[in-house]
């Protein structure tokens, strides 16, 4: 029996509780954010799950239906594609969030992708449904919120481990944390996990319409702010921002530290290797206070963020740094977070 499956990038709509209905659009009137259904085609891999609007992931076969969201992606591990790129309705899930387009380059030490047909655009009334319609509106709220930042040399450098650890240090001190994912491609989990680790209360772009940060600078700029305001008006003790990706690529991290601008009290960099560390601070021209990631997975590769950069580095996989870690944030923060 076929099934639809509400990707992770609806989690704003209302497809769960209203009536909707599709029809194919012609090219001319197709457009970032706007969700789609899509039945699944090709040979099952291990990239055939769709992630969940609670951010679990499903497993999908030829024949079930998608429904997710028209976009763009520019990943340096994994493979690079968009909406813009589809040829005759043959698609792609870009990432199991459903955001969907087609690759145009692509990992080889992948698993094919998750392989889709193109069935029509989602419709009420005769007029499509986008992200943008359930997007966060604009609060009164003054983003004043000091703000943890971490940022990565690449993706999969350690940015989501690092941002649970620091949730779950300050939210063991009682404080009152909101955790953010603010640039990268839609998936939900990793946000998903900083609640899991003690932030009170999640967000990320997706919240104000979009389903990557590969969109120009003036759109991410119009579409963030929303979300700074509404956190702002929280009331939270501190805010644990991750940027997908890295600072160099396409996906808005520069605008997303200009946006947060003098409350970031302080700069996690999550780096790959030691040498990458030099990479970001010269190509950028961003000093982190401390290295984590697989740059730090050693005392040798501490040794060497030492030596190239002059910056220290933690193992925060290694819950036997907790209390190292904790210290140095009390530090740079002002509070004591080893008081409970």
């Amino acid at each position: 029996m076929t099934q639809t499956f509400l990707a992770s990038l609806t989690r704003i709509a209302d497809f769960d509780r209203n009536p909707f209905e599709y029809r194919p659009l012609d090219r001319a009137e197709w457009d970032c954010g706007d969700y789609v259904l899509t039945e699944v085609t090709g040979e099952r891999t291990d990239l055939y799950v769709v992630e969940s609007r609670k951010g679990e992931m499903l497993p999908v076969k030829a024949g079930d239906r998608v429904i997710g969201a028209l976009g763009h992606r520019a990943a340096t591990l994994e493979g690079v594609g968009s909406y813009l790129d589809v040829r005759k309705g043959e698609m792609h899930a870009m990432t199991g969030a459903g955001l969907i387009g087609r690759f145009t380059s692509y990992s080889i030490l992948l698993p094919d992708p998750l392989a889709l047909r193109y069935r029509g655009h989602i419709v009420r009334d005769g007029a499509k449904i986008t992200m943008k319609q359930f997007a966060m509106d604009l609060d009164d709220g003054e983003f004043n919120v000091p703000t943890i930042l971490i940022i990565g040399t690449s993706m999969s450098a350690g940015k989501t481990v690092t941002g649970r650890r620091v949730c779950e240090i300050m939210s063991n001190a009682e404080l009152d944390i909101v955790g953010a994912k603010l640039t990268g491609a839609g998936r939900y989990r990793d946000v998903v996990s900083f609640q899991g680790a003690g932030a009170q209360r999640i967000f990320d772009f997706v919240d104000v319409g979009l389903p990557s940060t590969v969109v120009s600078e003036a759109e991410f700029r119009e579409s963030i702010r929303p979300l700074l305001s509404h956190i702002g008006s929280l009331g939270a003790d501190f805010l644990v921002a991750e940027t997908g990706a890295s600072p160099l690529e396409p996906y808005n991290v520069g605008p997303a530290m200009d946006e947060l601008g003098d409350n970031i009290a302080c700069i996690l960099l999550a780096a790959s290797d030691p040498y990458a560390v030099v990479g970001v601070e010269k190509a950028f021209g961003v000093k982190p206070d401390l290295v984590t990631g697989p740059a730090a997975n050693t005392s040798a590769a501490v040794a060497l963020v030492r030596k190239l950069a002059d910056l220290p580095a933690i193992n925060v996989i290694d819950r036997d740094t907790i209390p190292e870690f904790a210290e140095f944030l009390a530090a740079k923060l002002g509070h004591n977070l080893l008081a409970a």
